[in-house]
């Protein structure tokens, strides 16, 4: 089973890079590589080890893609799933759970497929991965502020709990809108104007 979006030391995740190159971040597919970036530099900047689950990743983008569609036009899951170079049966569950989280809706038939429920700008990132994942953060399955370490441990909780706060100030002010329209927020493209920030830090 795929883990918590930011799990720490669990294997079954996945970094999300973003291509490297360009700062650029106009357009549709350079706005989700900013994001990736964006979630990138907030790693840089915390002790945490944080991934993005590949399931989050993917509905993330699938959940993008259908903002650029029409409701009246629902979008088959093949062509979604070819949109975005997604596993069609990957997909599949992805988009049961964002149709039980109320984000998605779908309909059998010749004249079937997917649409979002609600509005895109609407809907955060946020939503997306917590319908998709469950909970931005968990440690050892647990939330953050639920932890006690002792000894030099102590200060230990308040750093995941910062950690946690830094992707809250991202992924719920980005919308599926902004990323279907190539738009991110000022306050979250300012992540980027470091250029740390779009370089993956070696280990020590």
């Amino acid at each position: 089973m795929i883990g918590q979006v930011l799990e720490i030391a669990d294997p079954h995740v996945h970094v999300l890079r973003g291509a490297g190159g360009s700062g650029r971040c106009e357009g549709h597919q350079n706005a989700m590589r900013c994001l990736a970036r964006i979630i990138g530099s907030l790693n840089s900047k915390n002790p945490a080890s944080m991934r993005i689950s590949a399931k989050a990743d993917y509905a993330v983008r699938a959940a993008a893609e259908l903002a650029t569609g029409d409701p009246d036009r629902p979008m088959k899951g093949d062509q979604l799933a070819s949109a975005q170079g997604i596993p069609i049966k990957f997909l599949e569950n992805i988009l049961v759970d964002l149709r039980q989280a109320g984000i998605v809706q779908s309909r059998r038939g010749p004249d079937g497929g997917y649409w979002l429920a609600q509005p895109a700008a609407d809907v955060s990132v946020a939503d997306v991965i917590r319908a998709a994942d469950g909970p931005l953060a968990s440690v050892r399955g647990e939330k953050p502020e639920d932890l006690t370490y002792e000894g030099a441990a102590t200060e230990l909780r308040e750093v995941w709990v910062a950690l946690r706060g830094s992707m809250r100030e991202v992924l719920e002010n980005v919308t599926l809108a902004d990323l279907a329209d190539g738009a991110l927020p000022d306050d979250v493209l300012e992540h980027t104007r470091d250029p740390d920030a779009w370089k993956r830090r070696r280990r020590p």
